[in-house]
């Protein structure tokens, strides 16, 4: 099933179970997000900052050492707790033989603490690196970090039963807007995705296709 229409059905499921006042807060936020005149992430033709960060297992991954190698398609996540970032880990695993294929890699980056990236890695069979960035240092390198507000906070911690402090190990309530970068070797980025709507994710294909063209 396309990744477009799976997120569609996560969409319209938790429309049905989630509580009304979890879907107000929910949706509020997205469309304060989108009315802010903030302009998340960084664009095509900008630098991409470097960073090294931790894998599941522990292991440090520097991204202009992977640049080295081949583009890469990075990715910011806010945690295994969302299924819609599910949906799009899933997809970028069912394509990434063919970005493998043309060259290119895939690293994942999300909040959430080293133990629950491992978990959400073996859970899903994911075959590329996912990183932890606990303090939300590269997301904010990224423009894309962002702290919930104090409803929004309310609502995850007493209606959705989430501590992101305890599930992300840090005392800070914040979050990634979820983006999909495609950067070339020479640290480009060439290709850009970043919606505050976290419903709303970039169809690999997409990435395939300008990979191709790199």
């Amino acid at each position: 099933m396309p990744v477009k229409e799976q997120l569609e059905l996560a969409k319209a499921g938790f429309i049905a179970n989630a509580p009304v006042e979890a879907q107000a807060a929910i949706f509020r936020h997205i469309e304060e997000q989108q009315q802010s005149g903030i302009l998340y992430g960084l664009k095509e033709g900008d630098k991409a900052p470097t960073f090294t960060l931790d894998n599941s297992l522990g292991e440090q991954v520097t991204l202009y050492d992977e640049l080295a190698q081949g583009p890469v398609v990075l990715t910011f996540y806010r945690g295994s707790w969302c299924p819609f970032c599910s949906i799009q880990l899933r997809a970028f695993q069912q394509v990434l033989p063919e970005i493998q294929l043309l060259g290119g890699q895939l690293i994942a980056i999300s909040p959430q603490s080293p133990d629950n990236s491992l978990s959400h890695k073996e859970k899903e069979k994911l075959a590329f690196p996912v990183l932890s960035d606990p303090q939300g240092t590269i997301s904010d390198s990224y423009r894309l970090l962002f702290e919930l507000p104090e409803y929004l906070q309310a609502i995850f911690k007493h209606t959705l039963r989430l501590d992101l402090t305890q599930f992300n190990q840090i005392d800070r309530w914040v979050l990634p807007v979820p983006a999909t970068f495609l950067i070339d070797k020479e640290g480009i980025i060439q290709q850009a995705h970043v919606n505050p709507d976290f419903m709303k994710r970039m169809d690999p294909q997409e990435l395939i296709d300008q990979l191709k063209m790199l």
